[in-house]
């Protein structure tokens, strides 16, 4: 009997300091934007207002969770201590308790009624889609992605993650890549602009996801399925396909790269008239401001030019 108490009472501790690791999760590690970061616990940080909101009912959710665990554990160690065999050698024939009875159908009636309506809210606003600024179609290939802007000619961005020397290059000239989401070829969107991604396979089922935008969405051979991002600020967002899909499923990630309006104009007029030689030039000079190397931002559009 001692042993069995014993064993409830860690396991009623590892529930409150859950709750505890929970609630004091920021001040643990900072949550990366975009991808992971070193001893990140819980999701990327949200960079659109759908993924902010899913974080809204993460946390909601995990805090029901964490609160239901911890009642019933004490409930349990309550009972164990004040009805045990010892206290009351005889047991009371007391049966049909019915507070007790309308409560424990009642409370989980208002629990479940508490998640559905944010729950129904959220699928509401991912499944409501604003006017589009722009269309990409995104198609899955074992094992790289192909973007195409149908708003802009229709041309193509092939997408294959990066070789680990190919990383170390990337690295040498400040480019920030980190292995196993750093690509070949990065599309590029507006900040601010809803965008629409129709997604679809060439072959075997893959997932076009990228988490800090808060989309996960099926891509599926002979059909057409869809999401939508509005990023809210620049910079890089990683994110991998999501679905097991074959020998090389860990390497094929996705990389957008949010940028101004007025560098998207750009990129896309270069990348329209097949001058990929300037278009990657545009994001390079982007990506290296975006990374806080200004300086060699500076001398590489120098020596550009």
């Amino acid at each position: 009997m001692l042993k069995r108490m014993h064993k409830l009472m860690l396991w009623a501790m590892a529930a409150g300091l859950s709750a505890l690791v929970f609630m004091l999760e920021p001040a643990f590690a900072a949550n990366g934007m975009g991808q992971p970061a070193p001893g990140q616990m819980g999701l990327q940080q949200a960079a659109t207002p759908i993924a902010r909101e899913i974080h809204e009912f993460y946390d909601l959710v995990n805090i029901i969770i964490i609160a239901i665990a911890v009642f019933v554990m004490l409930l349990m160690l309550y009972v164990m201590v004040r009805f045990n065999e010892k206290r009351h050698p005889m047991p009371t024939t007391t049966t049909h308790n019915t507070f007790l009875e309308v409560a424990w159908t009642v409370i989980p009636i208002f629990i479940l009624v508490a998640i559905a309506i944010p729950s129904f809210k959220l699928l509401m606003h991912q499944y409501t889609y604003p006017k589009a600024d722009l269309t990409i179609k995104a198609t899955g290939n074992a094992w790289f992605w192909e973007h195409q802007y149908p708003d802009y000619g229709n041309f193509l961005v092939t997408t294959n993650v990066l070789s680990d020397d190919e990383i170390n290059a990337r690295l040498k000239k400040g480019f920030p890549a980190p292995r196993l989401l750093a690509v070949d070829n990065e599309i590029v969107v507006p900040v601010n602009k809803v965008v629409h991604v129709l997604i679809t396979s060439n072959d075997v089922i893959h997932n076009w996801t990228v988490q800090s935008f808060g989309s996960k969405v099926d891509a599926v051979p002979g059909r057409l399925t869809s999401t939508w991002f509005q990023a809210e600020q620049e910079g890089i967002f990683y994110g991998q396909c999501s679905e097991l899909c074959g020998m090389n499923h860990a390497y094929m990630p996705i990389a957008v790269r949010v940028v101004a309006e007025s560098v998207f104009n750009e990129w896309a007029a270069a990348m329209k008239a097949k001058d990929k030689k300037k278009a990657k030039e545009i994001l390079d000079k982007i990506a290296l401001e975006q990374a806080g190397v200004k300086e060699i931002a500076k001398a590489e559009d120098q020596t550009a030019r």
